[in-house]
């Protein structure tokens, strides 16, 4: 797809916290493999028992899928090079602004948690980094998702974003969709296929989603807007790849 056919996300979908199981037991098991047989097979199911079939699934693949998300978490914390990187300079920042003293990463200040938006991740100034459980493919694309949020992270300690201003947005989503892997060739290439530009692919893909994050910004009024503030600052904020010396990924 070109560059200049930028297509806006779907709407969001409506997504209810489905309650508990009423019997615990007719969750697992023998009893959960017959219930599911009888909702495939549509053989002795009331509607009420039908309702409560599709409940009891999305609240087993809701509680799958946190599970899976804190997992996929913990271990780029642990393993990730870019993850690290990130979360030893969001530490060093954390410490200048505290007289200081040495201050860990937060982890808690990473959540998983189900997400309507057709999207994997976001950042809050004050709440931290979200991460769409109900959104991810694999661990890798948590990895590009993580360290997308990370590069936001970093940016509002060092700068003081004022994420309602469109050139401050722009910046930071430009920054972070270069940095964290998520423009890198083999994933636009899973992505667009041949319609990927090898010789400025990665410029494309970054000014692509850079656009698509601040048209989601309340004070932009649309596309053509986004797309004329992502090019103002995009030669001083692609450039910049603090921290890292080069765009290693």
């Amino acid at each position: 797809m070109p560059d200049n056919d930028i297509v806006a996300p779907p709407p969001k979908e409506e997504i209810k916290k489905p309650d508990p199981p009423k019997d615990a037991n007719s969750a697992k098991g023998f009893q959960w493999w017959r219930r599911t047989f009888q909702y495939k097979t549509g053989l002795g199911l009331t509607p009420e028992e039908k309702k409560q079939y599709e409940n009891d699934y999305q609240y087993i693949l809701q509680r799958q899928q946190c599970q899976t998300c804190y997992e996929y978490r913990d271990w780029m914390l642990k393993y990730s090079p870019t993850v690290r990187f990130m979360a030893q300079q969001i530490s060093k920042l954390n410490s200048k602004s505290n007289n200081g003293d040495t201050l860990p990463f937060d982890e808690s200040k990473i959540i998983c948690d189900v997400c309507p938006d057709w999207k994997s991740g976001g950042f809050h100034p004050e709440l931290g980094i979200l991460i769409c459980q109900n959104r991810l493919r694999d661990k890798w694309h948590l990895e590009d998702t993580l360290a997308h949020e990370m590069v936001h992270y970093f940016d509002n300690l060092k700068w003081q974003v004022d994420w309602l201003n469109l050139k401050h947005h722009a910046c930071s989503e430009i920054r972070a969709s270069s940095l964290s892997g998520e423009c890198r060739f083999s994933q636009e290439f899973a992505r667009r296929g041949f319609g990927f530009g090898l010789n400025r692919g990665h410029q494309e893909c970054v000014k692509r989603r850079a656009t698509l994050s601040v048209m989601g910004n309340p004070n932009c009024k649309d596309e053509k807007q986004a797309k004329k503030v992502v090019a103002e600052v995009w030669d001083s904020c692609f450039n910049d790849t603090r921290p890292f010396e080069e765009i290693y990924r």
